[in-house]
């Protein structure tokens, strides 16, 4: 080569295309996250319930036409996103290594949902398959593991919502899949009108799609208003709530069980005063949270004595938290139906017992990684037996505590001929988190699905009285003693979410099942065309 080469010789460089020094690898997996953050800051105590729309718009821009690997990928950053800060309040008072792993396995499911978008992503109508997939995901995880975890799901946001009386409709899961469709109807509007502008030719088919995602729920919304309804069909009755409050935050309340107890009687006592004077009017039946007495009154007289004096004083039938410990075998998380004048006549054990909280499944193999576990030393079984007690000639259908996050645990005790249901409950463990808002708006949503009244007496807030129509009629403070007591009305007509129970989840899991196996249809039809030699 000639030492003499002139500028000339030298090829000039390759002009650099804009941003192509950009590393476009980080933007799918941080919209993933993003999109779990709106779903988040849909969810109470924000009124924000809104967001849950741009929050699968993002979602569905994240993931259509992603490979199936890179749908889960991006599916379980969306459910970091999400239920990291969702379930913080698991770890109020175990550390950080409960919360994580919890957050860890339970975003598997959101995950798993997400691959099953990405796969039916490039059909012709996948906006309604892909909301389906959503709630394959959500059902899944309302199951397993150890009986499943449904907190998070996408209704429980929607208790201020627009879409609120698809409740009554089809239940959680109809609710969940109207959300979650209009989001992705909204993205496939945007992709629509970016081809608009791009072409300048109106893609009908993606139009027509994205309208009807739109539509139709809100569509579903105007045809079910007729359903929410607070009209006193049976009458009304007058109920009381108490909220005694508990010594200090934390596990540690436990050991000052007698305070607890004290705490609900005196709040008692001081209502019946109230009546007395006139100041408040008397209630019906009086209830008191779960975990209110966690001195068993079967065996400890005390707290029998104590009991009976306050609901002596009131003078009606009231409902009792309490631990039940027998002789042998697991404790018992027990309601009790306790009569001014005969004592306890009646029980409900809690049927769905927390795991990893009220008992420690594989206790030996989590110890290894957690010393916390023999926190619970003793652990609590399950019951078998719906709750409906008669208050006063009042049924009253009883879910407690965690149990009002299952499908199933709700209905059970409406299709029993409930006309009210109480949702007892004990948040003192999770502080000042908003775990108590989170269970508040579940209650909510239950009202509208099964056109009942709720009540939920807590034991540190926030206690409410809740109508039909999912309306709040009284409220309290978090962490101060009080006695909600209102006139609510009392209804024995049956939703459709009431009378089709789980159909309509099933209905929808075998939507998001024809999806798939359309999706896995036109991938073999590609494939056997690119094997096919082309003809000359």
């Amino acid at each position: 080569m000639s030492a003499t080469m002139t500028a000339v010789d030298v090829p000039p460089p390759a002009p650099e295309e804009p941003g192509a020094r950009l590393p476009w690898w980080w933007v799918r997996p941080t919209a993933a996250v993003l999109s779990g953050g709106l779903l988040f800051l849909s969810f109470p105590p924000r009124p924000l319930w809104w967001l849950a729309v741009p929050a699968f718009a993002l979602l569905g821009w994240t993931l259509r036409g992603r490979r199936l690997r890179a749908g889960f990928g991006l599916g379980y950053l969306a459910g970091l996103g999400f239920l990291l800060p969702l379930l913080v309040w698991t770890g109020e008072e175990v550390g950080a290594g409960p919360w994580l792993a919890l957050v860890a396995a339970e975003s598997l499911f959101v995950a798993a949902a997400c691959l099953l978008v990405a796969a039916v992503s490039r059909l012709p109508a996948w906006p309604v398959f892909a909301a389906a997939a959503w709630i394959v995901g959500e059902a899944a995880r309302a199951r397993v593991p150890f009986g499943g975890f449904p907190w998070g799901k996408i209704a429980f946001g929607q208790a201020d919502g627009l879409f609120l009386p698809l409740a009554a409709v089809g239940g959680t899961p109809v609710l969940g899949f109207a959300v979650a469709l209009c989001g992705f109807g909204l993205y496939e509007a945007v992709r629509a009108l970016r081809a608009y502008r791009a072409t300048g030719t109106l893609p009908r088919g993606p139009l027509a799609v994205a309208a009807l995602s739109l539509l139709a729920p809100v569509t579903a919304v105007l045809a079910a208003q007729p359903l929410v309804s607070d009209a006193p069909e049976d009458g009304t009755a007058t109920v009381a709530a108490i909220q005694g409050n508990v010594p200090r935050l934390g596990l540690d309340f436990n050991a000052q069980r007698r305070a607890v107890l004290d705490n609900h009687a005196r709040r008692t006592e001081q209502l019946a005063a109230d009546v007395a004077a006139g100041r408040a009017p008397k209630p019906d039946f009086v209830l008191w949270p779960e975990n209110s007495s966690d001195l068993d009154p079967y065996r400890n007289g005390d707290a029998r004595f104590v009991i009976d004096e306050a609901v002596r004083a009131i003078g009606v039938p009231t409902v009792i938290g309490a631990v039940v410990t027998p002789e042998t075998g697991p404790l018992r998380n027990t309601l009790i139906q306790w009569d001014p004048r005969r004592g306890p006549v009646d029980t409900y054990d809690k049927r769905h017992v927390q795991p990893f909280g009220e008992y420690i499944p594989m206790r030996s193999f989590v110890r290894i990684f957690n010393k916390d576990v023999d926190r619970v030393r003793r652990d609590f079984g399950p019951g078998s037996r719906v709750g409906v007690f008669d208050l006063a000639g009042t049924r009253v259908g009883l879910a407690t505590c965690y149990e009002a996050a299952f499908d199933w645990a709700v209905r059970d005790t409406v299709t029993h001929g409930a006309r009210l249901i109480s949702v007892p409950s004990n948040n003192a463990t999770f502080g000042r988190s908003e775990m108590t808002y989170q269970q508040l708006a579940m209650s909510r949503v239950r009202a509208v699905e099964h056109s009942r009244s709720v009540v939920v007496p807590v034991t540190s807030g926030v206690s409410a009285i809740i109508r039909p129509d999912g309306t709040i009629v009284r409220e309290s403070r978090m962490f101060t003693p009080d006695a909600l007591v209102a006139k609510v009305p009392l209804r024995s007509s049956l939703t459709p979410a009431t009378r089709m129970g789980t159909l309509p989840e099933a209905a929808l899991v075998a939507l998001a099942a024809a999806g798939l196996g359309w999706a896995a249809y036109g991938a073999v039809v590609r494939r056997r065309a690119r094997r096919e030699p082309t003809t000359p």
